[in-house]
């Protein structure tokens, strides 16, 4: 009986040493993302989407402003029936709904299309960190521009530069 506990002692012992040999570090995904080429070409594309909506609602803001400017001057005028005015107040009315719906759409537009741009970048960033982290023999690599870390020890290591490279970022 004796012979197996020690048995058993002798076998778990090099499992509970190797258990105790964790290696830790630490990556600025923050800064890594700021400086990929990619993240350049998406931003300047969603830049070149928001221009295009943007001018477009200035044009639905200048017709807008024009229906807004008829509508006073019938207002105005006496002699204009009501049938008319009403119908001109209805049209602007119209003319608001289409803008209020256009910048909603707008809005998740661009949204949809930063997530779509961002996502292939965000993934390639992450696995840019599992290669680094599989290659240097890394139990847990933190983000610290996340500030998931509370304490970094002696017994951590910046990854930054390892992924930087991984990514073909000086």
């Amino acid at each position: 009986m004796i012979k197996k506990i020690l048995l058993a002692v002798l076998l778990a012992a090099p499992m509970c040493l190797s258990a105790q040999t964790l290696k830790f570090g630490t990556v600025n995904t923050q800064e890594v993302f700021n400086q990929m080429p990619d993240k350049a070409t998406a931003e300047y594309t969603l830049k070149e989407t928001a221009a295009k909506y943007d001018a477009e609602g200035k044009k639905l803001q200048e017709a807008f402003a024009q229906l807004q400017a008829d509508y006073e001057k019938l207002e105005a005028d006496a002699t204009t029936p009501k049938a008319i005015k009403d119908r001109r107040m209805q049209e602007l009315q119209e003319t608001y709904q289409k803008i209020q719906n256009f910048q909603q759409t707008a809005g998740q537009e661009l949204q949809r299309s930063q997530e779509a741009l961002l996502a292939p970048i965000m993934d390639k960033l992450q696995n840019a960190i599992k290669a680094v982290g599989a290659e240097g023999g890394y139990t847990f690599i933190y983000d610290m521009s996340m500030g998931v870390v509370l304490y970094a020890g002696n017994g951590a290591e910046d990854v930054t530069p390892l992924v930087k490279a991984k990514l073909g970022i000086k």
